[in-house]
């Protein structure tokens, strides 16, 4: 399929494919299931280690799995930051404006973990 028009015959083919795939894939799964799953008696209740569930099923969750999580976030982008900081570091032209902009990153890092510090946020207790 060559010429303007190739590339959408291409990609319309290929729309195609997955929808039939998709359609396949769904009809087979309907047609090879049990006609009725759940027939047994407590085949829809919650399984814990082989123990009867007890209590609710509403449980609160602490802020600070949301914070490490955040943080984590942040040390992440960090790195991805650094990393092509390095590469370009080394290029002639480019030396001064890149150690004062990672400066300017890494201080901003520091003062919002050293916040966080201060506040306690990072103690696991």
């Amino acid at each position: 399929m060559t010429g303007y028009l190739g590339s959408y015959a291409t990609l319309g083919l290929l729309l195609v494919a997955s929808v039939l795939f998709f359609v396949t894939a769904f009809s087979a799964n309907r047609m090879l299931r049990p006609a009725r799953p759940a027939d047994p008696w407590g085949k829809r209740t919650s399984y814990e280690c082989g123990l009867d569930p007890v209590g609710g099923d509403w449980a609160q969750m602490q802020i600070r799995y949301y914070v490490y999580a955040y943080l984590y976030v942040l040390f992440a982008v960090e790195a991805v930051f650094l990393f092509p900081w390095a590469l370009v570091f080394d290029r002639p032209g480019f030396g001064v404006t890149t150690v004062v902009e990672m400066g300017v990153f890494v201080a901003v890092v520091a003062l919002g973990i050293l916040y966080a510090w201060r506040k306690n946020i990072l103690r696991w207790t």
